[in-house]
């Protein structure tokens, strides 16, 4: 087994400094930042100074106080630091990949709202500054995450974009230009009493609605609604009677769907349009995106984390879902227009183990990464520190068995699958990392290529016996070819 560790391939790059203790943030993203048509990694990390002595700017620089919080852009081909900047006092919203007008000199942005901090517009080539404002949000208010794309208010030609923030019981939403960063109008009430996790979603007559996950229902707000209330003045958005009608008006609720609290609202490709997922305390349910009634439910659920989407069978798509915690964990592939069980497997998860993840491969269909533990080798393998993490991979023509490419023993902020290079070789992306600066640690993101991984990977054996050689097994897994998704 080749034990993989976090920092020794050689698209690993280690944000370091002589002073302080670094902390690392969960945030990933790719872009091709230097355009040479290989995705770049972008991702945030806070420390006393930049990682590297000719990136010149320091906290004190853009107003901050040391230690602060620095987004970096690296090199998806060897790790090289592209360009380093700090960009807010602590955590931070971060929203990547964001279209700039034409007259900017910029093609795209990440955008940085600082919790607490300024609102920054950065270049995705360079790291320059395009725009900066200070927070207009008061010191008892909170920022729900994620930042929203919405459709274009101020006709620069590019999307604007939302904030959605919570006083006491009453939840805002802030407008403001993709392309200055200026705010468009007052903000808006959304009438309800929401958490983080809320999304936008079209429905099938082009109206565009704000889900904001509220108890055990959901909440729900028309952009255009906001628009007009914003700005006073009456907005070619649409919106979709249907929607309008079974919203309360007053409380903005729609009728309640969930067994127990919200915990996680996705869009997913549904029949007609997308769907709406609901995974609560107790329940996932999916609901038919426009008729907004179930589809239907897997009860008795203790789904802890986000589902991630995939293809198990060809051009159909499915979901995993990670089905309770510590030794009790399974992982359940389902088909997502019916929610039948295409395929389960017990796989023990250790406490901060990442988010599974999925890959589109070339046959139509998906491969699935998981972190766990296939074999406990003593009842403590489950508690903190006891094990390493465990990278498995999985192909669902080859159902009876998984692939154990690594085990990283260094704790892990974040973790993403992608394929850098289109129709080429998939990677996978860790950034590890101290979540708080004691005790004091080292902060590093890299890249390991999936086929350098196989060769020198465990087959782990689902069910007894199997025609295949565990080499023969290696191989299949070793001819997979990627794609991008459509």
């Amino acid at each position: 087994m080749n034990n993989q560790e976090a920092g020794k391939d050689t698209g690993a790059v280690r944000p370091r400094s002589s002073l302080g203790s670094p902390v690392a943030y969960d945030f990933l993203a790719t872009e091709d930042v230097n355009k040479d048509r290989i995705q770049d990694v972008l991702f945030l990390y806070k420390n006393t100074n930049s990682s590297r002595s000719n990136f010149s700017l320091s906290c004190a620089d853009e107003g901050f106080s040391s230690p602060c919080t620095f987004v970096t852009a690296v090199s998806g081909a060897n790790g090289t630091v592209l360009w380093e900047r700090p960009v807010a006092q602590n955590r931070a919203l971060v929203e990547c990949g964001v279209p700039q007008p034409g007259g900017s000199g910029a093609s795209s942005a990440c955008i940085i709202l600082g919790r607490p901090g300024p609102f920054i517009a950065v270049d995705s080539v360079t790291g320059e500054t395009l725009w900066s404002h200070p927070s207009s949000f008061g010191g008892n208010v909170s920022v729900l995450s994620p930042l929203l794309q919405v459709p274009d208010i101020d006709a620069d030609g590019v999307p604007d974009l939302l904030v959605i923030t919570q006083e006491e019981n009453q939840v805002n939403g802030y407008v403001y230009s993709g392309g200055t960063g200026q705010q468009v109008g007052p903000p808006g009430s959304l009438g309800v009493d929401g958490t983080s996790g809320s999304i936008l979603y079209v429905t099938s007559a082009g109206a565009h609605y704000v889900l904001i996950p509220c108890g055990t229902s959901l909440c729900s707000h028309s952009v255009k609604g906001l628009y007009e209330k914003a700005t006073g003045r009456e907005s070619s958005l649409k919106s979709d009677p249907l929607w309008e009608g079974r919203l309360n008006a007053t409380s903005h609720r729609l009728q309640e769907h969930s067994s127990g609290a919200v915990r996680y609202l996705m869009n997913v490709p549904g029949k007609v349009g997308e769907d709406l997922l609901l995974v609560s305390s107790e329940a996932c349910v999916l609901l038919d995106g426009q008729e907004l009634v179930p589809r239907w439910t897997l009860g008795a659920a203790q789904v802890l984390r986000k589902p991630v989407l995939g293809y198990y069978k060809p051009d159909t798509p499915a979901m995993v879902i990670e089905n309770g915690t510590g030794s009790e964990r399974q992982i359940l592939l389902l088909d997502l227009s019916s929610g039948a069980v295409l395929w389960s497997q017990a796989l023990p998860g250790l406490p901060r183990d990442p988010r599974s993840a999925s890959l589109p491969t070339a046959d139509h269909r998906s491969a699935f990464f998981f972190w766990g533990l296939h074999e406990l080798a003593g009842a403590n393998q489950t508690e903190p520190g006891a094990a390493g993490h465990h990278l498995y991979m999985f192909h669902p023509t080859q159902p009876g068995v998984l692939l154990e490419l690594a085990n990283i023993s260094t704790p892990i902020v974040t973790f993403q699958v992608v394929l850098l290079e289109p129709s080429r070789h998939a990677a996978y992306i860790l950034l590890t990392g101290p979540a708080s600066p004691d005790p004091p640690g080292l902060v590093s993101v890299a890249k390991h290529k999936v086929r350098d991984l196989i060769p020198s990977s465990k087959v782990v054996r689902l069910a007894e016996g199997g025609p295949d050689s565990d080499q023969a097994v290696r191989d299949r897994f070793s001819r997979l070819r990627y794609r991008n998704e459509a």
